[in-house]
């Protein structure tokens, strides 16, 4: 009706809207229904996200990956079609390549004018995504709690990446009347009632804390309550790692979460992995190796994370001895200083070399090179000979609640960090007694 003259008749525009937003008791449900209301993508906008994907060389797909990759896009075009919804379960350990499936699929579906829908609960890999596609095509790009009032069917394809991390339940609107609040269902129900294809990529073993439950197990169990068409795939080559399966099975085997073939490591493997005396030499190697690839420090959760100084800059939370440095900026910080990315841009931002990630925002990426600083909240005791959990050592309030659930949750923690790496990984322990048992489990290969 306005078209473009809607800048011109801002007071034409105003006098037609404000009666009609006054009208009702709750101001609030107006704006719910706005909010919420059916979400076609046009046309133009599913060409442009398939074109901008299809221009990002790092979307390419090998081997295995387009094995899987072709299934999906065939079951994805047939359930678009189909009157039956059906449920797509792809797992995979790191370095499989989900979250690069997963994009190409997008861009892909969306370029068959199928409205697709890239999802996952992670702020800071959904804001890397939208600053990699851009703002427009970000608008495909969502949160896993972004469908509480979706229409049924309102999705042709929701590619879940990151599905280990559906919660129980979506976060509730604060724009939601009351009634609505007491009405639970789970976010699982909510994503698959929304789609009718939904593609689930799952890593079981990347659970790390208490609030993430999709497990393929838990997705499984909805798809079948709901009697929808299940298909399984499972990923295993690996693609980061130097593209080899044994630092991974080594990294399970070495933290007791899967016994695999791999009890040692063999330090003249192509993938680089080194042991460091100090946290100052660990930093000084990651960012040599920044200067001429992607690189980025973490460490396990045992310091507090603070809020920004009244100046924008970060304080050094993370105090070993003599070495302080700042963990990553928090979701909404406020204001930061010059040079400091958001929490969403750490892995993305050249100055995220300056900060130290935590699992919450590392998780997800791969760099070239990472380095992992292993806390205290998980150490090795050699006179039980077995991994023992430190809550105590914990600054992660919500996994130290976890009480039986905490060795569980450390392990997978420190799995995803040490295997983030495309060429190698990098590690200081600040307990000798687990950097001693760690050392027993590499030979030089002579």
């Amino acid at each position: 009706m306005w078209g473009g003259a809607t800048g011109k008749r801002q007071r034409t525009y105003l006098s037609f809207l404000q009666p009609r937003l006054r009208q009702g008791d709750d101001g609030g449900v107006i704006l719910e229904r706005v909010e919420c209301s059916r979400y076609r993508a046009s046309k133009k906008l599913l060409d442009h996200v398939n074109r901008v994907i299809q221009g990002k060389p790092e979307y390419v797909l090998l081997d295995e990956q387009l094995v899987v990759y072709h299934r999906i896009m065939k079951n994805a075009e047939d359930g678009a079609r189909a009157k039956k919804k059906s449920v797509i379960i792809v797992r995979g350990g790191p370095g499989t390549g989900k979250s690069v499936i997963a994009l190409k699929l997008l861009g892909d579906l969306s370029g068959k004018g199928l409205n697709t829908h890239y999802v996952s609960g992670s702020r800071a890999f959904n804001g890397v995504i939208r600053q990699i596609v851009g703002a427009r095509a970000g608008q495909q790009i969502k949160f896993s709690n972004d469908y509480m009032e979706a229409e049924y069917n309102a999705i042709d394809v929701m590619v879940c990446d990151e599905s280990h991390r559906i919660r129980a339940v979506s976060t509730a609107s604060r724009f939601l009347p009351k009634r609505k609040k007491k009405s639970v269902v789970p976010q699982v129900v909510e994503l698959l009632n929304a789609s009718k294809t939904a593609v689930f990529f799952v890593d079981d073993k990347q659970i790390v804390r208490p609030g993430e439950i999709g497990s393929s197990d838990y997705i499984r169990q909805h798809a079948e309550a709901a009697k929808l068409n299940i298909l399984e795939y499972e990923l295993e080559a690996q693609f980061r790692c130097s593209g080899s399966d044994a630092f991974v099975n080594w990294v399970n085997t070495t933290l007791g979460i899967q016994r695999t073939a791999n009890v040692l490591w063999n330090v003249k493997s192509p993938f680089d992995f080194k042991i460091f005396d100090s946290p100052d030499a660990l930093e000084a190697v990651i960012k040599e190796m920044a200067k001429n690839g992607t690189a980025r420090l973490t460490a396990g959760f045992c310091w507090p994370w603070s809020n920004p100084l009244s100046d924008g800059t970060l304080p050094n939370d993370v105090v070993i001895g003599g070495y302080a440095r700042p963990w990553n900026a928090k979701s909404g910080a406020g204001h930061l200083a010059p040079g400091i990315p958001r929490e969403t841009l750490w892995a993305y931002d050249p100055n995220g070399i300056n900060q130290i990630g935590c699992i919450y925002t590392a998780q997800g990426f791969e760099f070239d090179y990472v380095g992992v600083i292993f806390g205290n909240d998980l150490v090795y005791d050699p006179h039980l000979a077995c991994w023992r959990g430190e809550p105590e050592r914990s600054a992660d309030r919500t996994v130290r609640r976890s009480a039986e659930g905490f060795l569980t949750f450390v392990k997978n923690t420190y799995r995803v960090l040490l295997t983030r790496g495309l060429k190698g990984c990098y590690v200081y322990f600040m307990d000798k007694a687990t950097e001693t048992f760690v050392r027993s489990r590499m030979e030089t290969g002579e």
